[in-house]
C-alpha cells in the first residue's frame, strides 16, 4: 500500500460517517434447527432420543438397581435402542460417589499435564477494557472510539519516549528551506497544520519518486516528538523504519513512533469525546491507522513479541471504526482462532462488512 493510499484511506476512515450513517449489519437469518442425536463405533450406529421426564411415572415404586419391575431403567427408558443391565447403572451409582481427594488429585494431575486450557491474557490489553454492548449507529462508534483511545493509552505506557531523530541539515533537503519545525510538540499532535500537511504530501512525492533516503528523514522531522510530533507523520515514519524504507530497518522504534502517534491521537480523540462528539474528532483517521499497524507489529511479531490476542483486539476495534483491512483481518482471527475462540458467524459478519466497504476480496459477498 502506497502512501498516498494512506492517505485516502486515513480520509476515508474520518469523513465515512459525517456522510451517512454506518451500515446495519446483517445477521443471519435461519430456521429453526432439528438434531438428531446417534451413537455409533466402529460397526454400529443408533438413533438415539433425549430425555422427556415427563413420561416417567413417580407413583411406581422403586425396586432395586433403579428399575421399575422387568422394564427399563429411567436412563435407559429415555434413550430409545439401548439396554442398560444392573451391573451398567450400579457402576453409574458408584462413580457418583467419587471422593473429594480424588476429585482434587484429578485436577492436579490435569493441571501438571496441561489438559485444562488457560485464559488467554496479554499485557498490551486491559484487563479491564469495557465491552461493547450492542448498537449501532452513533452510540456504537462512541464505544468503539473510547475502547480506541483506551489501548492507545495503555500501549503508549508500555515504551518510552521516541528517540528523537537525527536532524540533518535543511540545506540536504532540496525545496525546503524555508521549512519551520521545533515548536512545542505538545502544542501540535495529531491535527495538520496547513504547513505539516503541505511537507507530508511533498514527503511522499518523493518516496513514490524512489527518493527514500530524503523522504525518510523527513518523516522522521515531522514526527519528531520535540518538534512537530505530528501523529500522521509518526505513523508513516514507523512504517519506513520497519520496512527500512531509505535507512536500516529498526523495527523496535517502529512501534515505538507507532505507538506514539496512537498515544497523541487518542488524546485528541479523548478530547473530542468529552465535548460530546460521537463520530471522532480530528484525529482518527491517524489513531485508526495506528491501531492497525500495532496490530500487524502483534500478529507478526515485528518489534515485538507476537501477541494473539493483542492482534485480535486492536484489528477489531480498527474494524468498528471502519478500516476496511482491518475488517478482512479481524475476519481471519475468527476463522482460525488466533486470539479468540473460533466464530465463523463473526467472521462472515465482518468479511461482509469489508466488502460493502469497497474491499472486493474474492469470496467476501458471501
Amino acid at each position: 500500500m502506497t502512501f498516498k493510499d494512506l492517505l485516502r484511506k486515513k480520509e476515508k476512515l474520518t469523513d465515512a460517517h459525517a456522510s451517512s450513517p454506518a451500515p446495519a449489519v446483517r445477521e443471519p437469518s435461519f430456521e429453526q434447527p432439528q438434531f438428531t442425536f446417534m451413537r455409533s463405533d466402529t460397526h454400529t450406529q443408533e438413533i438415539i432420543s433425549p430425555p422427556t421426564f415427563s413420561s416417567v411415572d413417580s407413583s411406581r415404586p422403586a425396586i432395586a438397581d433403579g428399575q421399575y419391575g422387568n422394564a427399563e431403567s429411567r436412563t435407559s427408558g429415555n434413550f430409545k435402542g439401548r439396554n442398560r443391565s444392573a451391573s451398567a447403572v450400579s457402576a453409574v451409582s458408584t462413580s457418583s460417589h467419587i471422593s473429594t481427594a480424588d476429585k482434587s488429585k484429578s485436577r492436579r494431575l490435569s493441571e501438571r499435564f496441561h489438559l485444562r486450557k488457560s485464559h488467554i491474557t496479554s499485557t498490551s490489553v486491559p484487563s479491564d477494557l469495557p465491552e461493547i454492548s450492542p448498537g449501532d449507529g452513533d452510540a456504537g462508534q462512541s464505544q468503539w472510539e473510547r475502547r480506541a483511545t483506551i489501548l492507545a493509552r495503555e500501549n503508549g505506557k508500555s515504551w518510552s519516549r521516541p528517540v528523537t531523530p537525527t536532524r540533518p541539515s535543511t540545506a540536504d533537503l532540496p525545496g525546503f528551506s524555508s521549512m519551520t519545525l521545533g515548536e512545542a510538540g505538545k502544542d501540535k499532535g495529531a491535527v495538520l497544520t496547513k504547513q505539516a500537511d503541505d511537507d507530508i504530501q511533498e514527503a511522499i512525492r518523493l518516496h513514490e519518486a524512489g527518493e527514500l533516503e530524503t523522504s525518510t528523514r523527513m518523516f522522521g522531522r515531522l514526527a519528531d516528538p520535540n518538534g512537530e510530533n505530528n501523529a500522521l507523520s509518526q505513523v508513516l515514519y514507523g512504517l519506513a523504519l520497519r520496512s527500512g524504507w531509505g535507512c536500516t530497518p529498526d523495527p523496535g522504534a517502529a512501534v515505538k513512533y507507532l505507538s506514539a502517534a496512537a498515544s497523541n491521537a487518542a488524546l485528541i480523540e479523548e478530547l473530542a469525546l468529552q465535548a460530546g462528539m460521537k463520530k471522532g474528532g480530528a484525529a482518527k483517521g491517524e489513531l485508526v491507522l495506528a491501531i492497525f499497524e500495532l496490530a500487524n507489529c502483534f500478529r507478526h511479531g515485528w518489534g515485538v513479541t507476537i501477541d494473539k490476542l493483542a492482534a485480535k483486539q486492536y484489528y477489531e476495534t480498527a474494524a468498528n471504526l471502519g478500516d476496511t483491512d482491518a475488517m478482512n483481518e479481524v475476519a481471519w482471527c475468527y476463522v482460525e482462532g488466533f486470539g479468540c475462540k473460533k466464530d465463523k458467524w463473526a467472521a462472515a459478519k465482518y468479511y461482509r462488512l469489508a466488502e460493502e466497504g469497497g474491499s472486493k476480496t474474492l469470496g467476501n459477498s458471501w
